[in-house]
């Protein structure tokens, strides 16, 4: 069977803590790797800088991505991923307070297959990062998957 690995790219503790909390509780990724700026994300995907000998799958089942990030924001992060062919189809969630329109747009223009505002209420941000976690691991489809 193979590995179902999330990474969370997301600067805020607490938010971190409730999505490591809600995934844990459906119990579907057999790992959760966590990198808490743009620059650690793009480092953990393509295998570089203070990720260069990280083991485990090549690449994450998901991308849950944060948008206001320190050192390179989440757009930039995602327009990277897009136009690398290593990692042009790896699903990415943004995962985000915003509920900007333009940041929703972007998202999807920059090639995001989902954008998701983060609940402000406990229960709700469980419940939502549960579902994510239950489509993206167990029911989605990926390429080549």
């Amino acid at each position: 069977m193979k590995i179902k690995t999330i990474l969370l790219v997301e600067d805020n503790f607490q938010d971190e803590l409730l999505t490591l909390r809600a995934l844990r509780k459906v119990n579907l990724a057999n790992q959760v790797d966590v990198v808490r700026d743009g620059q650690q994300a793009l480092d953990y995907l393509f295998r570089q800088g203070e990720f260069a000998e990280r083991k485990g799958p090549e690449l994450p089942t998901v991308v849950l991505l944060d948008l206001n990030l320190p050192r390179i924001g989440g757009l930039e992060v995602l327009d990277r991923l897009r136009a690398d062919p290593r990692t042009a189809f790896l699903p990415v969630v943004i995962l985000t307070s915003s509920d900007e329109e333009r940041d929703r747009l972007r998202s999807y223009e920059n090639g995001a297959n989902s954008f998701v505002r983060k609940p402000l209420d406990f229960t709700e941000f469980a419940e939502t990062v549960a579902r994510l976690g239950v489509y993206w691991l167990a029911t989605n489809e990926a390429p080549g998957g």
